[in-house]
């Protein structure tokens, strides 16, 4: 996960002519089906972040972001026959290349009505949030770990049963090599989510647009908070209220709160400016004051230990239920 901006802000540093707020189709939530989306197994979910765990800090030109780049490449063409792997080099912050390692899996590859899911899988470099260690790295069982975890598990669910939508799932890489908390200044935000950046300027599809977008980010914690982020809210609010609505007729609205909370930069700010799908943000902003994030957030208290089954279920469950019910033409 990059880093949090007040959202009035967010708009002054990166455009010069503030942008006005998207025409959000109001259609694009209406659910008109009934459909009962498959159960989602929060064990396997689970198991799939403890995988990515065990192969230690996926961070960019390390043996373990090449190991667990080729698991999952192998997990995705396990459950999908239509995998994209993009391998790229990207100058980071400090001016030196690094490898990127971006996946896409595709199902109903020809439908054209799209459903983007997507997550990063790398993790940051240094724990620049934890109080004492400052410079090593972090496992990132939540904050990369967790998203992918659920997504893995999606995919092995539309294997045994396709939805009628077409749905890439995408896991991109280099999100969290932006400058350490202490360098950061405003201007500098476009250091993080280079992953994400680079597939919208070669997405994996000719022309390729979404009909709307999902990130997840942090979706794995015991004791989550997932509230309306106001990147969200201003680019594709129609989406946001689908999803939480979904979430609590499901029975979580512990997890999902209909509550504002400041906006952040994130992979989906760059897909919905970029490659204009509207896109929306899972993410936790559990903190003791509800306006940052959890407090393992970039520290070494990012580890198994605050994975929580219930929470993976819950956005799991919820997003099953949002993909089975969508249509399959517009």
């Amino acid at each position: 996960m990059c880093l949090m901006m007040l959202f009035a802000v967010l708009f002054t540093r990166c455009d010069c002519n503030k942008p006005k707020p998207p025409v959000n189709d109001t259609t694009r939530h209406a659910v008109t089906t009934t459909i009962k989306a498959p159960e989602f197994d929060a064990d396997t979910a689970f198991v799939f972040v403890k995988k990515q765990f065990d192969f230690g800090p996926r961070i960019p030109n390390t043996t373990s972001q090449t190991k667990c780049a080729a698991w999952l490449e192998k997990k995705l063409e396990a459950y999908c026959s239509d995998v994209v792997v993009q391998k790229t080099s990207i100058k980071v912050y400090d001016g030196h290349m690094v490898p990127c390692i971006n996946l896409i899996a595709s199902f109903n590859p020809k439908n054209q009505k799209r459903i983007l899911i997507f997550a990063h899988w790398d993790t940051r470099p240094w724990s620049d949030q934890d109080a004492a260690i400052k410079n090593k790295p972090f496992d990132g069982a939540d904050d990369g770990g967790s998203g992918v975890g659920i997504l893995l598990e999606m995919a092995r669910q539309f294997q045994m049963k396709l939805p009628d939508v077409g749905v890439d799932i995408a896991l991109f890489d280099v999100e969290d090599y932006g400058p350490p908390e202490y360098e950061t200044k405003w201007d500098e935000t476009d250091q993080y989510a280079l992953g994400t950046q680079y597939w919208c300027k070669n997405p994996h599809v000719k022309d390729y647009k979404a009909y709307y977008g999902i990130l997840l980010d942090m979706t794995g914690a015991k004791n989550a908070v997932f509230s309306w982020e106001e990147t969200s809210r201003y680019y594709a609010a129609d989406v946001l209220n689908n999803v939480w609505s979904i979430a609590q007729q499901e029975g979580y609205s512990n997890f999902f709160v209909k509550q504002n909370v400041n906006g952040v930069i994130d992979d989906h700010y760059y897909v919905n400016k970029m490659n204009g799908t509207p896109c929306i943000d899972i993410i936790n902003m559990n903190s003791p004051n509800g306006k940052s994030f959890a407090p393992h957030w970039h520290t070494q208290q990012d580890n198994m230990n605050v994975i929580d089954r219930n929470t993976l279920k819950a956005v799991g469950q919820t997003l099953m239920q949002v993909v089975y019910q969508e249509k399959g033409s517009y």
